[in-house]
C-alpha cells in the first residue's frame, strides 16, 4: 500500500524520536513524544508525530511517511503541507497540534504522494 505522503529529506539527515515517558499523573492534551529530523550543525526540525506512519533513516537520510497530510506546494519560499485528517481520536491528540507544516526546500530531497513524485517536478541530477 502506497503512503499518502512520503518526504525524503536531504542527506545527511537522521531521525530523533523521543521515548514515551509514562507518568502516574494524568496529563491531558500532551500528545505523543516528539519526532525530529536532525541535520548537521544541530538543526532539529520538528514533525507532527501523530501523523507519522513510517520513518527510516538508513542510507544517510531521513524518509518519513505521513498518513493524513497533503502537500500544498510552495508558499512564500517554503514547502507547505496541511493536515487533512487525524489518525487518532481527538481525545488522544494535543489541542495545540499543528494543522500545517512548512519546510525549507533545502531540507527536502523529494516528496511523493501515493508513490508519485510531486516535488521536485523534475528529478534533480546528482
Amino acid at each position: 500500500m502506497a503512503i499518502p505522503l512520503l518526504i525524503a529529506f536531504a542527506a545527511p539527515s537522521s531521525l530523533v524520536v523521543e521515548r514515551d515517558r509514562p507518568s502516574q499523573f494524568p496529563i491531558l492534551g500532551n500528545g505523543p513524544p516528539g519526532t525530529f529530523v536532525l541535520f548537521p550543525g544541530r538543526l532539529r526540525v520538528s514533525l507532527p508525530t501523530d501523523q507519522v506512519v513510517s520513518a527510516d533513516d538508513t542510507g544517510g537520510y531521513a524518509k518519513v511517511g505521513f498518513g493524513g497530510m497533503r502537500f500544498t506546494g510552495m508558499t512564500s519560499g517554503r514547502l507547505g503541507f496541511v493536515r487533512e485528517r487525524d489518525l487518532y481520536p481527538v481525545g488522544q491528540l494535543s489541542p495545540d497540534r499543528s494543522h500545517t507544516m512548512r519546510l525549507e526546500p533545502q531540507w527536502v530531497a523529494s516528496i511523493f504522494a501515493y508513490g508519485q513524485l510531486l516535488w521536485p517536478a523534475v528529478p534533480r541530477e546528482p
